[in-house]
């Protein structure tokens, strides 16, 4: 006789029971991000991965001796240590001066309430945690930069993080943000983390929101959700950025009123437009007409820059179905718009060349591993050009003392303006690449397809897929 052992659960002389599955665990947001990198690490081919945490290393060393020698402040964090504590001490944020350099606040109430807890350690201690904070971002960014451009494939990311994490520090905008301690790179995590969820996300906005409450330009990017057909999360955003408005009326009302009925419109606070640390479409016409405000010339050709930028990543968005990694290139186009149009765009605004430089480096890989007799040699040089420019610092080496940036001669006005001529030749190059995509599948060149109606990261995964089989 066969001795049954009975379940717990079996009644007494009953037939044994199959095991209830145990019901899988829900996990949180962090919870399920955290989960994805072990997987990425787990996956990821030892080999690659442990020669780009060296070379990210060496390169992180080097950075931090050169960033000795240099001296570096990290004034802007000064300047936003001031604003929390002003804010924590009832102050008048817009009266404050800091800095040898009299430096003001130039957010809005809300920014400076998020500045309150850079105030509870000393600038020391504080110098570390956020360059430690800004690499971290660069990481982050360097990740979304990869999911934005589906490239590489997702065991070989982990690497590509690593290597713009340690070597990225060498892009004058990421050492320009580490060394004023700035917080572009926490910005451009949100707008690009936003534009990299599936368009089907009931809050798909908020981070542009959030983002436009804390400086006024990414208000942008609500714009070209609207213009590329996402409604509701450009509505979304609207309605988090008049959030982050209500809570600065309410905690900081004297401010809120002062900042925008007067500060806001006040440019003299920012900085002066001719000045080379100014590289955006305005700055570069001050510079070649040797006037200080540009005026009329300047504010059309920005208009026209922003019509046409926009355009383009409209065109790039709805080209989806006939050209591989389209919505990376309609966001990189809308993104270095932003740069391009913003009155003041200081050097190290132009952090979006992570994103860009990816996109090129991803177009290049693919031109690389076509069969030799059809491989044509395009993306390479733009990808080495676009890099080249971005490491050059080219606009620190022309004369600029004083007001030099006046008197900048034919041959000085090149490596003066680089970034604002990368971000025009960028933008020729997503409009010659949209139209030649269409014409090589013989669609129409401007004629709207129907609405998509894809729920993966960026709408349109599935549709670039098939151009690239063919």
């Amino acid at each position: 006789m066969t001795t049954v052992h009975p379940d717990r659960s079996t009644p007494a002389g009953g037939p044994a029971q199959p095991p209830v599955p145990a019901r899988p665990r829900l996990l949180t947001a962090p919870a399920r991000r955290a989960a994805a990198v072990a997987e990425a690490l787990r996956t990821a081919p030892r080999r690659p991965l442990l020669a780009a945490a060296a070379v990210a290393l060496l390169s992180l060393l080097g950075y931090a001796v050169v960033r000795h020698l240099a001296g570096t402040s990290m004034v802007d964090m000064v300047v936003y240590r001031a604003e929390g504590a002003a804010v924590a001490d009832g102050h008048d944020l817009y009266a404050l001066r800091v800095t040898e350099w009299s430096l003001p606040a130039t957010y809005p109430p809300f920014a400076a309430m998020l500045f309150v807890p850079t105030t509870w350690i000393g600038v020391p201690l504080l110098r570390v945690v956020i360059t430690g904070g800004n690499l971290l971002l660069l990481a982050t960014l360097a990740h979304l930069s990869f999911k934005l451009a589906d490239w590489p494939r997702r065991d070989l990311r982990p690497v590509g993080v690593l290597l713009v994490t340690g070597l990225g520090v060498w892009l004058e905008p990421v050492f320009t943000t580490l060394r004023y301690g700035q917080i572009n790179l926490a910005l451009a995590c949100l707008i690009l983390w936003d534009l990299t969820r599936p368009d089907a996300a009931r809050s798909k906005g908020v981070a542009i929101g959030i983002a436009a409450g804390i400086k006024l330009t990414p208000g942008l990017f609500a714009v070209y959700l609207l213009i590329t057909g996402r409604v509701r999360a450009a509505f979304t955003a609207g309605a988090a950025f008049a959030g982050t408005f209500l809570i600065g009326a309410l905690v900081l009302p004297d401010a809120t009123r002062g900042y925008w009925t007067k500060y806001m419109f006040d440019s003299s606070r920012v900085g002066k437009t001719v000045i080379v640390d100014n590289q955006s479409l305005r700055g570069l016409v001050a510079r070649i007409l040797h006037v200080e405000t540009p005026g009329a010339v300047a504010t059309l050709l920005g208009a026209l820059v922003a019509a046409a930028g926009l355009s383009i990543a409209v065109w790039a968005h709805r080209s989806a179905r006939w050209s591989p990694r389209a919505d990376a290139w309609s966001v990189c186009v809308a993104l270095v718009t932003a740069v391009l149009v913003s009155p003041i765009s200081w050097t190290h605004h132009w952090v979006w060349c992570v994103p860009v430089l990816v996109l090129l480096a991803a177009e290049a890989a693919h031109e690389r591993s076509r069969p030799a007799a059809v491989r044509r040699l395009r993306w390479r040089p733009i990808f080495g050009l676009t890099l080249l420019g971005f490491l050059s610092f080219s606009m620190w080496i022309v004369p600029h003392k004083g007001d030099l940036d006046l008197h900048l001669s034919p041959l000085e006005q090149l490596p003066a303006g680089v970034y604002p001529l990368i971000g025009l030749g960028f933008l020729a190059v997503a409009a010659l690449r949209v139209r030649s995509r269409r014409l090589a599948a013989g669609a129409p060149l401007v004629r709207v397809p129907a609405p998509r109606t894809e729920s993966d990261g960026l709408g349109s995964a599935g549709a670039q897929k098939a151009p690239a089989a063919r």
